[in-house]
Formats: structure tokens, C-alpha cells, sequence
């Protein structure tokens, strides 16, 4: 049997996407708009696209309080809120890899396992030297590599020191993990 992909539109862009390419807020009784993303928050849902760009236009065009036609207004720093819950969805997922078993790290091993094609994607930290960033990326290949965290929010999410080079490896766990990455920097970048 097959089941209809739940769609919603977006309020920036009006766009209609399924409700994983989407954020979702809710007004509270106090008419704060606050993020709602695992939708444990009572009243109407209104929906943004993953991105940084759109939600300030709805920030700045009222968009939250003409959707739900009442007055209503973003609570303070929603823009940053909304990047901090994505951030910390990530680094959690990142924890949880290491613990189920998918995530391997240091320069030597991550080398490794892409000669093995064990991997189905790299992390590199931000601040990673220029001379490991640029041989993993001659190894990678088409293998995704992300650079969304520094080496300190990566040896805090890790419980170790000096984070610079990991791979995840092929995994359903993995696959959870990218899309968090990729949520986090889809909101980053578009």
C-alpha cells in the first residue's frame, strides 16, 4: 500500500515541499512564534524552508503573522535559535554514531576506509589544516565531505581531543546522521 507524502507550503517562498524540507513554528499562547520541530507544541504549524534566507524573510516580511492571520511575532533571535537546534541535532547524531559504531577518526584510518570504500561520507572540521583537508579530498573522490563544526564542537560532541579528520561509514545510522548534516547545511547555505 502505498502512502502520500505529506506536504506543506512554505510561507517564504510558497513553494509546496514535503514536510522534511521544511521547519515548522508554532505561536505560542504569549504570540511568540518559537520553532516546533518535533511537533510536540499545541496549535496550527506554519512551515519554512530549510534555509537561513527564507526565514528572515518571513522574520522581516510579518509572514508568521499573516499565515496564521493573527497578531503574532518571532521570538528574539529566532533566526539564531532556529541554527543552534539544528547545530545541536547534528553534534547529538554525531555522539550517537560513535557510540553505534559508524564513525571513525584521525587522518590514518579515514585514509583507509575511503580506500576500502567503506565510507559514505567525511567530516573535516573548519579550522582542519589546508595540507590533511587537501589529501582527503583528493582520496574522497564524489564521497560528501562536510565542514559544518569546529574542532572544539567536535571533540565536546566527541568526548576527545583534537577532532579534525572522521568518516562515517556506511550504515543506516550514517544515513540519519547525513541528513542532519545536510539539513544543517542546507539552513547554512541557501
Amino acid at each position: 500500500m502505498k502512502t502520500e507524502e505529506t506536504t506543506r507550503k512554505c510561507i517564504a517562498s510558497g513553494n509546496l515541499l514535503k514536510k522534511e524540507q521544511l521547519l515548522r513554528f508554532v505561536a505560542l499562547p504569549d504570540g511568540f512564534v518559537v520553532p516546533d520541530f518535533k511537533k510536540k507544541l499545541a496549535g496550527k504549524g506554519v512551515y519554512v524552508s530549510v534555509s537561513k534566507t527564507l526565514l528572515c524573510k518571513a522574520i522581516n516580511g510579518n509572514l508568521f503573522a499573516k499565515s496564521l492571520k493573527k497578531k503574532v511575532k518571532p521570538a528574539i533571535n529566532l533566526e539564531s535559535m532556529v541554527e543552534q537546534i539544528l547545530r545541536t541535532s547534528a553534534l547529538q547524531s554525531i555522539s550517537l554514531a560513535r557510540k553505534a559504531g559508524c564513525l571513525i577518526s584521525g587522518m590514518d584510518k579515514v585514509t583507509e576506509a575511503i580506500k576500502r570504500n567503506h565510507v559514505l561520507f567525511i567530516m573535516e572540521a573548519i579550522d582542519a589544516g589546508s595540507d590533511g583537508t587537501e589529501k582527503i579530498s583528493r582520496l574522497a573522490g564524489n564521497t560528501p565531505i562536510y565542514r559544518l563544526f569546529t574542532t572544539e564542537e567536535l571533540d565536546k560532541a566527541l568526548d576527545k581531543t583534537n577532532t579534525v579528520h572522521s568518516a562515517f561509514l556506511k550504515s543506516e545510522m550514517s544515513n540519519a546522521v547525513s541528513r542532519e548534516f545536510e539539513r544543517l547545511n542546507q539552513f547554512l547555505n541557501s
